[in-house]
This record gives C-alpha cells, sequence and structure tokens, in this order.
C-alpha cells in the first residue's frame, strides 16, 4: 500500500486541496481531505509527502507517432519501447502507438513488434492498441503521408491487415467518403475498433453519413481535412464545419499551440461542448528532443523532415510534418490559450481521450477502482513523479 498525503488531487470537474490518496495493488483504493484515516496511516509501507504539488491522472495519448528520436515504425524492439518510454517521461501513461502510410511489409512488421513488446516486462506506459492512420485516405489531403501508400479500402486489403493485426488494432482513420470506405467502417466496428475520420476530403452530407455508420471521431480538427468550398455558386460544407455541426462527433486538437493558433483553438471550444474535444500530441520521433533535421515515420522509408520554432515542417516549409509536443505541453497551452482552468485542461488530455477510446473504466481520472496512473507536477505542469498502476517510473529528462 502507497500512501499520498497532502496533495492537490485534479479530480474530473475540480481539485481538491490537501488531500490524501491511497493505492493498493495498482489501483486507487481510496482517496478524501487529510489527516489520512489511521487506517491507511497504519499499514502503508512507503509515503509521498506531495506538499505544494499536483496529484493528478495519468495523460492518455490517443495519436503519437514517436518520441525520443524513434517512432514506432522503425522496425526494432528498441526503437518502439524507447518511443514509448520516453513519453512517459512527460506524463502518457496511456498512449496508441500511431502508424502511417506505409508498405504492407512496414506495417506488418510493426504489428510483430507491438505483440512482443506487450509480452515484455518493460516498465512502459500502458498500450491497450494501435491506431492505424491510413493508408485509406483522400491524395488532396494527404498531408505528409506518401503518396504512393495511399489507396482505396478494398476488404482483401483491410480484411487481411485485420486478420495479421490479431485484434491489436484499437483505432483506425481513414477517408470516409472513399469508394467502400462506409462498408469498411461498418465491417471493422464490429470487430471493436473506433473509426475516425482523417486527411478527407469529405463534405457535410458525406460525414454526416459516415457518421451514421459509426465514423464518431475527427483526427487532428483542420489538419488535412476539408472547409467550406463553392461549386456553381453553392456554397459546400466541408469535414470542419461537420466537426461543429455533427453532436456527437468528438474532435482531438493538437494543442500545441502550432498547429491551431491561440485564436483558433478559442473559437473551437467556444463552439463546441468541451467534453467533446480532447488533446492529443501527434507526436513524431522529435518530440521532447531539440531542433533540426529528422525523419517522419520509420527511418528506413520515412519523410525528411526540419524540426523549429517547436513544430516539425516538411523541407520546403509548405506544411507541418506532425508536432514534437508532449502532454504537458498540451495541459499548458490550453490554459494559457484557449483559458480552461487545470482541472479542464487535464481532463482533456486524459478522461476524454480515454473515454473516446472506450478506456474511461480503466484509466483517465482519479477515482476509486480506477489504475493508479498518477502524475505529481508542478504549478508549471513539470513532472516530478508519474507512476503506472502504481509503480513509479524514474525521471531523467532534464
Amino acid at each position: 500500500m502507497q500512501l499520498f498525503t497532502s496533495a492537490m488531487i485534479i479530480l474530473e470537474d475540480s481539485i481538491l486541496r490537501d488531500a490524501y490518496l491511497v493505492e493498493e495493488s495498482g489501483l486507487i483504493m481510496a482517496f478524501g481531505p487529510m489527516p489520512v484515516p489511521d487506517v491507511f496511516s497504519k499499514y502503508a509501507s512507503k509515503v509521498y509527502d506531495c506538499t505544494g504539488f499536483y496529484l493528478s491522472p495519468g495523460f492518455v495519448d490517443i495519436h503519437t507517432h514517436g518520441s525520443g528520436g524513434h517512432d514506432y515504425m522503425d522496425g526494432t524492439e528498441e526503437a518502439f519501447i524507447g518511443a514509448a518510454a520516453s513519453h512517459l517521461q512527460y506524463g502518457s501513461t496511456t498512449l496508441l502507438p500511431t502508424t502511417l502510410a506505409s508498405s504492407d511489409e512496414s506495417l506488418f512488421k510493426t504489428f510483430s513488434i507491438f505483440q512482443t513488446i506487450k509480452k515484455s516486462e518493460a516498465v512502459l506506459p500502458h498500450l491497450p492498441g494501435l491506431h492505424l492512420e491510413g493508408p485509406y485516405f483522400c491524395h488532396k489531403e494527404k498531408g505528409a503521408m506518401e503518396e504512393n501508400h495511399l489507396r482505396l479500402p478494398a476488404p482483401e486489403h483491410y480484411m487481411n491487415i485485420l486478420e495479421r493485426s490479431q485484434g491489436t488494432i484499437l483505432r483506425w482513420s481513414l477517408a470516409p467518403e472513399l469508394p467502400g470506405a462506409l462498408e469498411m467502417a461498418d465491417r471493422v466496428i464490429n470487430e471493436g475498433i473506433h473509426v475516425s475520420a482523417a486527411h478527407t476530403c469529405a463534405t457535410y452530407e458525406e460525414m454526416s453519413e459516415a457518421f451514421d455508420h459509426g465514423v464518431n471521431h475527427l483526427t487532428h480538427f483542420y489538419s488535412a481535412m476539408s472547409s467550406l468550398t463553392r461549386k456553381d455558386g453553392m456554397r459546400i460544407l466541408g469535414v470542419i464545419e461537420s466537426g461543429y455541426l455533427i453532436d456527437g462527433l468528438t474532435l482531438e486538437v493538437i494543442a500545441d499551440g502550432m498547429h491551431l493558433p491561440g485564436p483558433l483553438l478559442r473559437l473551437i471550444y467556444k463552439c463546441k461542448d468541451h467534453d467533446q474535444i480532447c488533446a492529443t500530441t501527434d507526436s513524431m520521433r522529435a518530440a521532447g528532443m531539440g531542433p533540426g533535421p529528422s525523419i517522419l515515420g520509420p527511418k528506413q522509408e520515412g519523410t525528411p523532415v526540419f524540426v523549429e520554432d517547436g513544430i516539425a515542417k516538411m523541407p520546403d516549409r509548405t506544411c507541418f510534418a506532425g508536432s514534437v509536443a508532449t502532454c504537458d505541453r498540451l495541459v499548458r497551452v490550453l490554459m494559457a490559450e484557449v483559458g480552461l482552468s487545470l482541472e479542464e485542461a487535464v481532463k482533456a488530455s486524459s478522461l476524454l481521450p480515454a473515454r473516446f477510446m472506450g478506456l474511461d473504466q480503466e484509466t483517465g481520472s482519479i477515482a476509486i477502482g480506477k489504475q493508479a496512473d498518477l502524475l505529481v507536477f508542478d504549478q508549471s505542469i513539470s513532472m516530478k513523479r508519474v507512476f503506472v498502476s502504481g509503480m513509479e517510473i524514474q525521471i531523467v529528462h532534464a
């Protein structure tokens, strides 16, 4: 039994000040205002004095390609572990390793490595499943995706991917307007996979139909998706407008302060129910590292990019290639740029992404019976301690 005392505990909609929390067998056993009941203080094997610090649920990142100089598609167990362990340093206690549109060979190798890592004893964030970003995307909104890897969703292709994945896919992003996409959504949703719209040229009507088929989330809102256009004088609404108009269609925002500038973030939060928006990093291998050249995607067949001004850019600087954010940065940006309270920003980075992926019964908030995925940090959201199911990991970053 571990005991946390004199903490400012961040709950779903409030902060419980001068409070204690009890962890036992990897789960949250109890919490409440100080003083600690004798039954807990008597049997605690370890006590953490959290005076002056916040005790927060661990962050949940449902879209991340890598960190710490590693990408999940590098093709080695060492890189996979390195990427996950790097994000853990910044408070991500649950994450979905995310792939890019790639060759089938690279994708299948990633499946194999993920299955091996899941069986290992490495101290890592919870890895409930993979997020496949592609390869069924619109060429016009491909962003940093390699065009030669994009294709239409044919049953013989995606069913083969499903079989090879052996149940490890939790989320799949696709362009819902493509021929065969809705049939694909119907089939994979039946397998327990959450389907998101991404890199898409869909109209509002196409997005509404996709929503009826269970495509209920928008990947990196505003990035690589259609917006208002005109055809024969008529205004045609796109995916961005759909995000505002369709109730229940949830959004993820790359809240690094770069992909979505402050005023645009404020507009999103002004026009959409806050409980339908979560924060994500969409981070690539350069997350948590300094500026300079890097690679988006696997080292052997990835895309050269350059990191500067706190963002990864394509070499010609015409568009962003992915963020270098970590989840602590998301919380700071949401507070500074949108004006969210600390508990609201933490909720956007923990409970809401967990809820959107069906993980909120296990993690995402401080509640009795949930996994003791806990963070101790200061006013600047600088990590002091990180726990995964009650197990403390060593923080080594500066």
